[in-house]
């Protein structure tokens, strides 16, 4: 079983920055990889990045390529979503999820556990 909570969402003017945080409990942090999603009212869920179990490997979504970084500290058993150069189009709910069996995934369903998200709203 794993556990994870996000927080860091908010209220952030266009151009600016949030970093995102997600604290996870129960199976080794160590042993499985991290995923941000975020979903928009009325839309999908979307990937957004992904970072493998060791943190060697990363993959972003273009939409947030160059803007958005994702990384891990396995020590305090917490992921991160650094995103800048914030965008209203990045206005969304933002999940973090943990992939037990592969890495980079982007598809929903290939995760195992889910947060409960935290609201991030990019104002114009």
């Amino acid at each position: 079983q794993v556990q994870l909570v996000e927080s860091g969402g908010g209220l952030v003017q266009v151009g600016g920055s949030l970093r995102l945080s997600c604290v996870a409990s129960g199976r080794s942090f160590s042993e499985y990889a991290i995923g941000w999603f975020r979903q928009a009212p009325g839309k999908e869920r979307e990937f957004v990045a992904a970072i493998t179990f060791d943190g060697g490997s990363r993959y972003y979504d273009d939409s947030v390529k160059g803007r958005f970084t994702i990384s891990r500290d396995n020590a305090k058993n917490t992921a991160y979503l650094q995103m800048n150069s914030l965008k209203p189009e990045d206005t969304a709910v933002y999940y973090c999820a943990a992939d037990l069996v592969a890495g980079l995934s982007t598809i929903l369903n290939e995760y195992d556990y889910w947060g409960q998200g935290t609201q991030v709203t990019v104002s114009s």
